[in-house]
């Protein structure tokens, strides 16, 4: 009985916090935030993505980090920007996992921003816990309304801002990966905003909540593939090494962020890393 409500405890304070210790560090360690392409600036932390995406008729901001601390975090950077919180119309999320979601509670409550979410993902938001069988557990996260669910192909539009949607379920059921077109420095360039495609404790054999996990995976997999990517932005740095291009952009590199062929690549890989772990659940299960 003790044991069953300190378990409780713990996962009452999770969905508050939406972190634990044993996060990666650099999930909540500041960084300065800065301009990437176009009216793309990254606001997040150190190791979990967000940007905003400004116009003239207000800002797109996309994922929350991992709960209100980073949801501060991601406030303070654009208010160090020079934007205005109440400017800031729509969130966005590319998963409902409680790294990306677990702050986009506190950020509609601060910003009286509308929340755009997929169909799919949309109970997963609003009951604030990974849905789908998972070696992780439910990872709480505080709960959030979405406002409006958005379909595969949906264009969303918002002063100069014009997002499309593309859905790449798998990671989650309704994972979302969003396209961009902005110009740089004369240059018209396609920003896609990476949601995830790796496993990462997924039950991808007999996955009694989620049983289309697998096909789901592949038909992401195949429509990355064709989409074209310019600029390569996903949702935690290192799947990018934003810190190493930004770095490189500091000491005069003004293109570092820009490579058409590197989203491609990291479709590939990911799918061989999909591969390798559903051969060993698959002989897991034998």
């Amino acid at each position: 009985m003790i044991r069953a409500l300190a378990l409780g405890l713990i996962l009452a304070l999770s969905a508050v916090t939406g972190a634990s210790a044993a996060d990666p560090a650099n999930w909540t360690r500041p960084n300065k935030p800065y301009r990437i392409v176009g009216s793309v600036y990254y606001v997040g932390s150190e190791g979990l993505s967000a940007y905003l995406i400004a116009s003239s008729k207000g800002h797109v901001l996309l994922d929350g980090g991992p709960s209100a601390q980073g949801a501060k975090l991601i406030e303070g950077n654009i208010a160090a920007l020079g934007f205005k919180l109440s400017d800031v119309k729509i969130l966005i999320n590319t998963h409902a996992h409680f790294d990306h979601a677990g702050g986009l509670a506190q950020l509609k409550a601060d910003t009286g921003a509308k929340l755009y979410a997929s169909a799919a993902d949309r109970p997963a938001l609003e009951k604030g816990v990974h849905i789908g069988d998972n070696d992780n557990g439910p990872t709480p996260f505080p709960a959030v309304k979405v406002d409006k669910t958005v379909r595969d192909n949906e264009t969303i539009k918002l002063g100069e801002t014009v997002l499309t949607t593309h859905l790449i379920p798998g990671h989650t059921p309704g994972g979302t990966a969003w396209s961009l077109p902005v110009v740089e420095r004369g240059r018209p360039l396609n920003v896609v905003f990476y949601s995830s495609t790796s496993v990462a404790g997924n039950v991808l054999v007999g996955n009694k909540a989620y049983p289309r996990i697998v096909a789901d995976y592949r038909s992401s997999f195949a429509k990355l593939k064709t989409l074209p990517a310019d600029v390569f932005l996903p949702a935690h740095e290192e799947q990018g090494d934003l810190i190493a291009k930004r770095r490189k952009v500091l000491r005069g590199q003004a293109d570092a962020f820009i490579d058409p062929t590197e989203m491609g690549k990291f479709v590939v890989a990911s799918e061989a890393a999909f591969d390798k772990e559903l051969a060993r659940q698959q002989g897991a299960a034998r």
